[in-house]
């Protein structure tokens, strides 16, 4: 009986003795059933994209026998992203939307967090009505809120435009001066709303007691507002801030929408419109290479704000 008694306490203090005796772990199968339904389309719709681009981007068309010879497609090296740090077109879209974030970005993020606060204060009234409305132009598609607009900005069909012609302002919302800004007002009616819901909802998770203790020592609601409540949701500003990065390097519906109106809009006026442009000629492998170019000034640019300013947080 010892001797029996000694083995089993050996398999039991095994690590295969411990699985034995509660029935077995977790089979290869089990987990994998669980994981297929995300890592499949995860495969499909995302790794797989990506690498095409990325194998495209390293390919280049050559021809022989000259201009009108047979063409092949063989590797290129890095020929196809010389190309596009070459490209004058390139840069020019770049800094155009470099100046676009610049301005936009912040502007929209301060009106959103502005409308956040406000929701949040116990003096507003009909706080539901207020954040639908605000939330509402959110749920408008953007080439939808772009035609939309392009009706107000147009000078032979805009209400608005008449409307200050009739007082002297003889506004020119397509112009070549107002056109980025024209764009930037559609990005920011569309998104301010998301961004402000983003900040809303962290303005709620924060405990009522610290606004009590905080009113009991004497503070203001300006006070309570911008030294208590903004600080505490700095994450979730943070968070906006890397989402809007991303999309102003995403732009394309809106601007594409208004070249139907305007001349000023060209098809390379945003890195994803160029990109768009020179695959409609059919090269693709250059597309591919502004495309990772793109996605690697995305990455860098939001990374690199969110390590900052994470650790100007103290996050």
């Amino acid at each position: 009986m010892t001797d029996i008694a000694t083995r089993a306490s050996r398999v039991v203090a095994s690590p295969g003795g411990r699985r034995r005796l509660n029935g077995g772990g977790p089979r290869a199968g089990t987990i994998f059933a669980f994981v297929i339904p995300f890592f499949l389309p995860f495969v499909l719709f995302y790794l797989a994209p990506v690498g095409y681009a990325l194998w495209q981007s390293v390919r280049v068309v050559r021809r022989t026998g000259g201009q009108y010879g047979t063409s092949y497609t063989t590797f290129g090296g890095f020929e196809q992203y010389t190309k596009v740090f070459q490209n004058d077109e390139f840069w020019s879209s770049v800094g155009r939307i470099g100046l676009f974030g610049i301005v936009q970005v912040p502007v929209m993020l301060f009106v959103a967090l502005t409308i956040a606060l406000l929701l949040d204060t116990p003096l507003l009234r009909l706080k539901s009505v207020f954040r639908i409305t605000a939330f509402m132009p959110y749920a408008v598609p953007g080439v939808i809120a772009a035609i939309m607009w392009s009706y107000l900005y147009s000078p032979q069909l805009s209400p608005v435009v008449d409307l200050l012609n009739g007082i002297g302002l003889k506004p020119d919302f397509l112009g070549p001066g107002a056109v980025l800004w024209s764009v930037a007002n559609i990005s920011t009616w569309l998104w301010t709303g998301y961004n402000m819901l983003i900040m809303f909802s962290a303005l709620q998770s924060i405990p009522q007691e610290l606004y009590e203790a905080a009113k009991l020592d004497g503070a203001s609601n300006w006070t309570i507002a911008w030294q208590i409540k903004v600080p505490i949701i700095a994450p979730s500003i943070i968070l906006t801030t890397v989402f809007s990065i991303i999309g102003t390097l995403q732009l394309y519906a809106e601007p594409a929408v208004l070249r139907q109106i305007s001349s000023n809009i060209s098809s390379t006026f945003t890195p994803n419109m160029l990109a768009y442009a020179v695959a409609s000629g059919n090269n693709y492998q250059q597309a591919a290479a502004i495309s990772v170019v793109i996605a690697v000034i995305t990455f860098v640019l939001s990374f690199g704000f969110m390590r900052l300013t994470s650790k100007r947080a103290g996050l």
